[in-house]
């Protein structure tokens, strides 16, 4: 999330563990558009984006809604969660801020979470019931909130002039590869996520950048739109351009670019020393290395070719060492990259935001 907002790279923020906090000097969004004169207010329903790391820069008002419990109807397949509430407060919140102020310049932010917590209703129940099937379920009804948003968008004269942007901090495994869930690999079925930006007027066709965007790409790009300035120095950049092309007949700019994913398979753990997950795009290539727990272990490689390959599941690292070494030479050049504002400050979390992390599934010491 630090290097969605930021437009850097893991390693360029120094925040990859728990206890991380982002630095007052990073340039945030909502600082940028603040300044422009825009009122922000963001609302959140996972404590990971809560105002005491950083998050709240630049935000106006900034906070979590009362989340009312579950509707009778409503089901969660998650089996490890104990939060109580679902979207619908935050869709409840974003409504009335959107009656009260829609026709100032605003910034409105929504972190979502129901997806997360694998929540659906009868309606929305449209699948089998293996767990990728409860996931496209809770993703309905997920579709659903967002429609009742842009319902009220429409219903208040807005959607002429607002741009919606629609993007995910990781996408879920279902055991193409033995994995589950997610925040502990860096292959593509929880690296490849979507990028949707609604305009304030009807494109038909639709257009659609096929060239890799990257989640850095998110900030700079609707910076880039709202013509204001972009950070300096950051690893993103605007797809306003790449866009503009696609739409206008043109193929986009489609020279080579290395998009990085990059975690600490140890990011939940207090005392343990860091893991390294990195995985280095390359069109079509994938590099993968992720150390393994023992410190003599050396760490696994591994290449794949999405060519031939969609699914990223065949290891070609034995058939092409030409391509796997260049990528692994790019990840060594990543991993020595540092922060702009030095090390990353850390915060000691308490027992009970300990507690409300817990009950949303994640395993913390």
């Amino acid at each position: 999330m630090v290097s969605l907002w930021t437009g850097l790279y893991p390693a360029r923020t120094g925040i990859t563990h728990f206890d991380h906090v982002i630095p007052e000097a990073a340039r945030m969004p909502a600082e940028v558009l603040r300044e422009a004169g825009f009122q922000t207010l963001g609302l959140w329903r996972n404590g990971w984006v809560s105002p005491t790391f950083g998050f709240d820069q630049g935000f106006e008002v900034y906070q979590r809604p009362i989340s009312p419990p579950l509707p009778p109807n409503v089901r969660r397949e998650n089996p490890t969660l104990s939060e109580k509430g679902t979207d619908q407060s935050l869709i409840d919140a974003a409504v009335e801020f959107l009656r009260v102020s829609g026709h100032k310049r605003w910034f409105l932010y929504l972190h979502m979470m129901d997806l997360h917590e694998y929540t659906y209703d009868a309606e929305s129940a449209l699948f089998g019931s293996t767990h990728a099937d409860l996931y496209d379920n809770s993703i309905r009804w997920t579709d659903d909130s967002i429609a009742l948003l842009l319902e009220t968008l429409g219903e208040l004269d807005l959607l002429d002039n607002t741009i919606i942007a629609i993007v995910s901090d990781h996408g879920e495994a279902f055991l193409e590869r033995g994995f589950e869930g997610h925040a502990r690999e860096v292959y593509r079925e929880t690296t490849e996520v979507p990028f949707l930006l609604s305009f304030p007027f009807r494109l038909d066709p639709g257009i659609v950048v096929k060239t890799r965007t990257q989640n850095v790409d998110v900030w700079p790009t609707i910076l880039d739109l709202l013509g204001l300035e972009l950070p300096k120095g950051i690893d993103g950049r605007s797809r306003l351009p790449d866009i503009l092309a696609a739409g206008s007949g043109q193929t986009p700019d489609d020279a080579t670019r290395t998009a990085i994913a990059d975690l600490d398979q140890n990011w939940a753990q207090r005392d343990s020393k860091p893991l390294p997950a990195i995985a280095v795009v390359e069109d079509s290539f994938r590099y993968v290395r992720m150390q393994r727990p023992g410190d003599a272990d050396p760490p696994l490689e591994q290449l794949f070719d999405a060519t031939n390959d969609p699914r990223e599941l065949h290891d070609r690292s034995a058939e092409d060492p030409e391509t796997l070494a260049r990528l692994r030479a790019e990840a060594d050049a990543y991993s020595k990259t540092k922060p702009p504002w030095g090390e990353a400050p850390t915060r000691e979390i308490d027992e009970l935001e300990l507690n409300l992390l817990r009950a949303l599934g994640y395993k913390l010491p």
